[in-house]
């Protein structure tokens, strides 16, 4: 079974940093567009973060830019996000998805979802 393994989330204060981790298996990462996306409780699962296949284009929802970057190492199956200067409203569980290439706007667009890391940003 495809599925991302994700890791790496804690409880931060704020200010703090954390790296996460998303492991692929079953598959390999290569012709992958990956996402980070955040879940908050009781509100819908949104994109964070995206690099492209080839990791030449980046993007970051307009509340992370600057705090948080995303790389890939595929050689190693893995996608990191570094996570710099957390903030309360970064709170949720982190997840990441695939899509064939190239990234999207739209969570829709993205599978193979694991189980996600939890990250608290206290105050």
């Amino acid at each position: 079974q495809s599925q991302f393994v994700e890791s790496g989330g804690g409880l931060v204060q704020v200010g703090g940093s954390l790296r996460l981790s998303c492991v692929a298996s079953g598959f390999t990462l290569d012709y992958s567009a990956i996402g980070w996306f955040r879940q908050a409780p009781g509100k819908e699962r949104k994109g964070v973060s995206c690099i492209r296949f080839n990791g030449v284009a980046k993007s970051y929802a307009d509340s992370v830019k600057g705090r948080f970057t995303i790389s890939r190492d595929n050689g190693k199956n893995t996608v990191y996000l570094q996570m710099n200067n957390l903030k309360p409203e970064d709170t949720g569980v982190y997840f990441c998805g695939r899509r064939s290439f190239y990234c999207s706007d739209f969570t829709e667009d993205f599978e193979s979802w694991g189980r996600g890391t939890q990250v608290t940003v206290s105050s």
